[in-house]
C-alpha cells in the first residue's frame, strides 16, 4: 500500500519553477517551441483518417506522475509593472504582462538567469525570432533564451510585437558580440592603449586651453580698451581699464568652462565605449548629448514660422508709425493752433500712438513668441500683472491727469505759472509729472495729479503774443488820496523796465477793509523766462517805494486801538495831488431839439 505524498508551499513553488526550468533545457535543438509553450489539453477524439497534413514535429515530454498536491503552485500575484531584462549590462527587452501566472519580476528574473547560462556556453551565438501562439521566442543558438508576449509591447508607445521582438533580438545580438569581446585579451589591451591615448590628448588640450586662456585675457583687454577708448562722455573715458580687465577674464572664464566641459563629456564617452560592459553607458552619453541638440535644434527650427510671424507683426507696427510721424512732426514744427490737436500737443499725441500701436502689436505677437506658453512665461505675466494690479491706480492716475493738463492747454510749454506755492516756467509737459523752473533757478517736478487738484495761475495766458502779466499789491490808509495812491502805481510800472507800453498799466481797489484800501496793479512785460519775470517783479517793487518815498506816501497798513482824533477823510481840494491830475472835463451832449445842455 502506498502513502500520499505531502509537499508543503514552498516545496511546491520549487517544484514548480523546476519544472519550467526543465521545460526550457529539455527541449531539444531544432525542436518548434511552440509545443512546449502551449497548454495541456485533455485527449480528444482519435482523428479521422485522411491524407496527412504537413506541420511542425511534435516533440512529446516524458510524462511524469505526480499526485495531486505536488503539481506547481503558481506564485501568489505580484506586481505587474514594467521590468527590464538586463543581460551584460545592457537591456534586452522589458516584460510588461503575467505569463503561466508568473509576474513580470519573476519572468525578467528567470530569463536573466538562462540567457547568462546560454552565453557561457561555447557556441556561434546566433540568435533569431521563432512565432509561438503566445507570442514571440527568442532562440540562441536553438536554445530557447526568452518569451514575448503581444502585451509585453509598449502599446502607449505605438510598439508591435514584431517590433519588440526585432529591437530584443538585436540587443541579444550586441550582447552575444560584446561577451565574446570581453574574453578577448588582445581586445581589453588595445581598448586600454586607445583610452590611455585618449587620456593624454585630454590632459595636454586641458593645459594647452589654460595657457591659451591667460593670452586671451590679456589680449582681449587690449582690444576692448582700444575700442572703447573712444567713447566719452564729457570727456571722461566711460569704462576704466580695471573694469575691462575683469569683463574680459570673466568672458573667457566662461568659455574655457564651457570648453572644458564639452571635452570632459567627449572624453568619458569615448572611455566607456571602449569596453563592452560599460558601452552602454557610453552610448547612453552620446544619445543624451545629440538628444540635446536634438531638442535644440528641433525647438529653434520649430520655432522660426512663428518668429517670422511676430516680426512681421513688429514691422507692420513699425512701418505704420514711421508713415504717420510725418504728420505730427509738420504739425509740431507749424504754428496752427486750435482744435484737438496743435503745436503743444502733437508731440505728445504721437507719443501716445506710438505707445499704443506697440502695446497692440505685442499683444499680437505674444501667443507667437517662444515659450509663451511655459511656465515661465505665465509666471511673468502674473507678476507683471500683479505689479499694475499694485500699481495701476497711482500710475494711470497720473496719466489721465497728464492728458487732461495737456489736452485741457491748461499749462504750455515756456509759460509763467503758478502752481500752489511754486512758480517758474513750463519746461516739460510730461505723462506723468510736470517740471517748471523757478525764478531761483530751481527744478521743481510736480506730479500730474498734483498739478490738476492744486489752484494754477497762469501768467502768459492772458498776453497776447509774448510776455507775461506782473502785479504789485500794497495797502494804503484812508488818509491818502486813492487817486494818488493810483498815479504813484502807475507811474512806479512805466519806470519798470521790460513792461510794455502797448497795454497801459491798471490799478484795481480790491478791498475796502476796515482800516485800510488794498490797491492792486497789473501791468504786462516782455521777458519770457523765469529768471527775468523775478527780476522785473523785484524791479517794479522797488519802484513802487521809490515812488511813494518820492511823494511822501506811506507804505503801512495802519490798525487802532481808539478813535482818531480827526476823521480820516480827504478834503476835495486834496483829491488830486502829484503825481495824480484831474481828469479831464466830460463832453456836453446837445439834444436833439432846442434846449439847455446836459452833463453826463
Amino acid at each position: 500500500m502506498t502513502r500520499p505524498v505531502c509537499l508543503s508551499d514552498r516545496a511546491k513553488a520549487s517544484l514548480g519553477a523546476l519544472l519550467l526550468a526543465v521545460l526550457c533545457v529539455a527541449l531539444p535543438a531544432g525542436a518548434d517551441p511552440a509545443v512546449a509553450l502551449e497548454p495541456s489539453t485533455p485527449p480528444a477524439d482519435p482523428p479521422v483518417a485522411g491524407p496527412p497534413v504537413a506541420g511542425p514535429p511534435v516533440v512529446a515530454l516524458p510524462a511524469v506522475a505526480l499526485p495531486a498536491s505536488a503539481l506547481p503552485v503558481a506564485p501568489p500575484p505580484a506586481s505587474t509593472a514594467a521590468v527590464p531584462v538586463v543581460v551584460f549590462n545592457r537591456r534586452v527587452t522589458t516584460l510588461r504582462t503575467t505569463l503561466m501566472g508568473f509576474p513580470p519580476a519573476e519572468r525578467a528574473r528567470h530569463a536573466t538567469l538562462r540567457l547568462n547560462e546560454l552565453l557561457a556556453r561555447p557556441s556561434p551565438g546566433k540568435v533569431r525570432v521563432v512565432d509561438v501562439p503566445q507570442g514571440k521566442v527568442l532562440m540562441l543558438d536553438e536554445s530557447l533564451g526568452l518569451a514575448i508576449t503581444p502585451d509585453d509591447a509598449d502599446r502607449l508607445g505605438g510598439e508591435t510585437l514584431e517590433q519588440a521582438a526585432e529591437a530584443a533580438r538585436a540587443a541579444l545580438q550586441d550582447i552575444v558580440r560584446e561577451t565574446r569581446e570581453a574574453h578577448d585579451q588582445r581586445r581589453l589591451l588595445r581598448a586600454l592603449w586607445r583610452s590611455a591615448a585618449a587620456t593624454a590628448l585630454f590632459v595636454m588640450a586641458l593645459l594647452l586651453i589654460l595657457r591659451v586662456r591667460r593670452w586671451l585675457v590679456r589680449r582681449l583687454a587690449q582690444l576692448l580698451l582700444a575700442q572703447t577708448s573712444r567713447v566719452q562722455v564729457a570727456g571722461a573715458t566711460l569704462l576704466d581699464s580695471s573694469r575691462l580687465y575683469g569683463l574680459s577674464r570673466s568672458l573667457v572664464r566662461l568659455a574655457s568652462l564651457l570648453l572644458f566641459a564639452l571635452l570632459s563629456y567627449e572624453w568619458t564617452n569615448f572611455v566607456l565605449t571602449q569596453f563592452p560592459y560599460s558601452r552602454p553607458w557610453g552610448e547612453q552619453l552620446s544619445a543624451f548629448l545629440l538628444g540635446v541638440f536634438a531638442q535644440l535644434g528641433g525647438g529653434i527650427l520649430g520655432a522660426i514660422p512663428d518668429l517670422l510671424v511676430a516680426l512681421a507683426i513688429f514691422l507692420l507696427a513699425r512701418g505704420l508709425i514711421g508713415a504717420v510721424r510725418p504728420f505730427f512732426v509738420r504739425i509740431e514744427q507749424s504754428d496752427m493752433s486750435g482744435g484737438w490737436l496743435d503745436h503743444d500737443t502733437a508731440r505728445a499725441t504721437r507719443r501716445f500712438f506710438s505707445a499704443a500701436v506697440w502695446l497692440f502689436a505685442t499683444v499680437m505677437a505674444y501667443p507667437y513668441l517662444p515659450g509663451s506658453g511655459s511656465e515661465a512665461f505665465k509666471g511673468m505675466s502674473v507678476l507683471v500683472g500683479l505689479m499694475v494690479t499694485l500699481g495701476g491706480s497711482s500710475l494711470f492716475g497720473q496719466a489721465a491727469s497728464g492728458m487732461i493738463i495737456l489736452y485741457s492747454r491748461t499749462l504750455r510749454l515756456g509759460e509763467l505759472v503758478r502752481i500752489g506755492d511754486q512758480e517758474g516756467t513750463v519746461t516739460e509737459l510730461g505723462i506723468f509729472t510736470t517740471r517748471i523752473r523757478s525764478g531761483l533757478g530751481e527744478d521743481v517736478t510736480l506730479p500730474n495729479s498734483l498739478v490738476l487738484s492744486s489752484v494754477t495761475k497762469n501768467y502768459s495766458h492772458p498776453v497776447r503774443g509774448g510776455g507775461f502779466v506782473m502785479d504789485a499789491t500794497v495797502t494804503i490808509g484812508y488818509d491818502a488820496p486813492w487817486r494818488q495812491v493810483e498815479a504813484m502805481l502807475i507811474e512806479a510800472a512805466r519806470r519798470t523796465e521790460g513792461v510794455l507800453s502797448e497795454r497801459p498799466p491798471e490799478v484795481f481797489k480790491r478791498a475796502l477793509s476796515d482800516y485800510y484800501v488794498e490797491y492792486r496793479l497789473v501791468c504786462q512785460a516782455s521777458p519770457t523766462e523765469a529768471r527775468a519775470r523775478a527780476e522785473a517783479v523785484s524791479a517794479l517793487n522797488g519802484n513802487v517805494m521809490d515812488v511813494f518815498n518820492e511823494y511822501g506816501v506811506q507804505i503801512m497798513s495802519p490798525h487802532y486801538f481808539s478813535d482818531p482824533a480827526k476823521p480820516k477823510v480827504v478834503p476835495p481840494s486834496a483829491w488830486y495831488p502829484a503825481p495824480a491830475a484831474p481828469a479831464p472835463p466830460q463832453p456836453t451832449v446837445e439834444s436833439a431839439g432846442a434846449g439847455p445842455t446836459k452833463e453826463l
